[in-house]
């Protein structure tokens, strides 16, 4: 009985872990998948003005691995000090490609070639550079360096046509 007991706590115990676990995983998704994108970004074009920043709109959903490995990216060491240093941000959750398909089609659909994917505008909304090729689809295998390296590259291209 007694060692019933201590297999049913330990049973519960990690139950509870797991739930824990998952509690806190799931508030660090990156896609508020309720957000109105259009609002958002409206919101984030005019912050960009009045910082004279162009913008970072990421394109992904909270089931995407890769769209999850670059959030982290993003959020870390010297990746987390270029973007914030050059970008004021929105992300726009896509779903399973079928939310805020408008808004994706209006910068050339860079979605249509995989998710994550990434479109700099000026702060007047003028779209200076775009994924097309899913260039960060596979953003699980890019190291720090790498997701480093491609928006260093993005913003030197950006930076040319403005």
């Amino acid at each position: 009985m007694n060692a019933a007991r201590s297999n049913a706590g330990r049973g519960l115990l990690c139950i509870a872990v797991l739930l824990v676990a998952l509690a806190v995983a799931a508030g660090e998704l990156p896609y508020n998948e309720a957000a109105d994108a259009k609002a958002e970004l409206k919101k984030v074009l005019i912050d960009a003005r009045s910082a004279q920043k162009p913008v970072l709109v990421i394109f992904g959903a909270n089931w995407c691995e890769d769209c999850r490995a670059l959030d982290r990216s993003l959020k870390s060491g010297k990746n987390a000090e270029l973007i914030a240093g050059e970008f004021e941000v929105v992300k726009i959750d896509v779903g399973r490609f079928d939310r805020n398909l408008d808004v994706s089609k209006i910068y050339g659909d860079p979605i249509k070639t995989g998710i994550p994917a990434a479109v700099i505008l000026s702060p007047t909304s003028e779209m200076l550079y775009s994924t097309r090729a899913g260039e960060l689809a596979n953003a699980r295998k890019m190291n720090d360096e790498g997701v480093y390296g491609f928006f260093k590259e993005a913003i030197a291209k950006a930076k040319s046509q403005n």
